[in-house]
């Protein structure tokens, strides 16, 4: 039933777009045309990789559903930092970061725990995740906001680039620990929350026919992207919305959409492993690879982007690390503490549209 729904929605979206930017429609309509083709696509690329991850394990089934719905912002912030609107992309990450930790992993908690009184997931992998992201919000992005007082717009935009480096080396290494010297090393949950049912998965798509489906969405997501950036002026000036609004809510949640789906489905059918890692990992991937890469992609754009956020930015990034720290820290979850999550991104939602 899901899956008729996206194809259907790409079957009237991609024509859509297509007419719609070429006898150029008003902005605000073409943007909800394109933001729900952008969703519709990334729920397919949601089903290709859940169908790669069945074999995969936890670990890299959570990797796999991260990395291919972090393509999706990638994509888009990519086509925005073409056009210069350097605040809305540092805006998304920031949405990206509070959003995978609050809304997603709010979300995956409540719909599981409504299911499930008690649901359980590795505490060690998520002490290990959200160290790493201690270290790039607390360090990697701070640091920068507090030597760069002084500095010259290119020394500042050399300690950016070289940030950049560090945290995708890092990363590279974090990789490496958790899938090769380190895996099995650490023990998976082996505890079943109460009145789980185990279910044996078949994968709803073959390997190849997976891999052609992400590619083909991707393309499409590539297309409508482009597109939708150019809409963000015209509509934000139509609605009052900010650029830091736009980043931060809008685009995070329809360039996230694929992993948001995921993580709740796969909470609610008692895989809060999966759940965790693509909520946690996704946010990791989000802070110590998705914004360096940017940042160095924009070197060869005329406007650069620095390492740079805005207070409010960072306030609410260390209050989404430390929050979800204090939560999962014992390993398991219920409804109550996905909805504390929740109503932390609400309060963060209302601020930044009224800032």
């Amino acid at each position: 039933m899901v899956n008729k729904i996206f194809i259907i929605a790409i079957a009237v979206g991609l024509p859509l777009s297509v007419i719609g930017s070429m006898m150029h429609w008003p902005s605000a309509a073409m943007f909800g045309i394109y933001c729900l083709t952008i969703i519709a696509l990334a729920g397919v690329m949601g089903r290709a990789t859940e169908s790669l991850a069945i074999v995969a394990g936890p670990r890299i089934g959570g990797l796999l559903n991260a990395t291919f719905g972090n393509a999706v912002e990638l994509i888009i912030s990519i086509f925005a930092l073409k056009a210069g609107l350097i605040g809305v992309v540092l805006a998304s990450l920031t949405g990206s970061v509070i959003g995978n930790l609050l809304l997603v992993g709010g979300l995956s908690f409540f719909i599981g725990g409504l299911r499930f009184k008690r649901q359980m997931f590795s505490v060690y992998d998520a002490r290990h995740n959200v160290g790493l992201l201690m270290f790039a919000v607390i360090v990697a992005f701070m640091i920068p906001e507090l030597f760069t007082t002084n500095m010259s717009d290119e020394s500042t935009m050399a300690l950016s680039i070289g940030i950049s480096i560090i945290m995708i080396i890092l990363y590279m290494a974090a990789l490496f620990f958790k899938l090769v010297t380190h895996r099995g090393v650490y023990p998976t949950t082996k505890h079943e929350s109460e009145g789980a049912v185990e279910e044996e998965e078949v994968p709803e798509w073959s390997k190849w026919k997976a891999i052609i489906i992400l590619a083909l969405a991707t393309l499409a997501v590539a297309f409508v992207s482009e597109r939708l950036v150019h809409t963000f002026t015209a509509v934000g000036e139509q609605f009052g919305w900010s650029e830091l609004f736009i980043g931060v809510i809008i685009v995070a949640i329809v360039g996230n959409a694929a992993e948001h789906a995921s993580a709740i489905i796969m909470a609610y059918k008692n895989k809060l492993e999966i759940a965790v890692e693509i909520a946690i990992g996704s946010t990791l991937q989000i802070a110590m690879f998705v914004a360096p890469i940017l940042v160095l992609a924009s070197l060869f754009f005329p406007k650069r982007m620095p390492l740079i956020f805005t207070v409010p930015e960072l306030v609410s990034m260390a209050t989404a690390v430390l929050l979800s720290i204090v939560i999962i820290n014992d390993g398991e979850s219920n409804w109550f503490e996905g909805l504390t999550m929740l109503a932390a991104y609400l309060i963060m939602g209302i601020g930044f549209y009224l800032l």
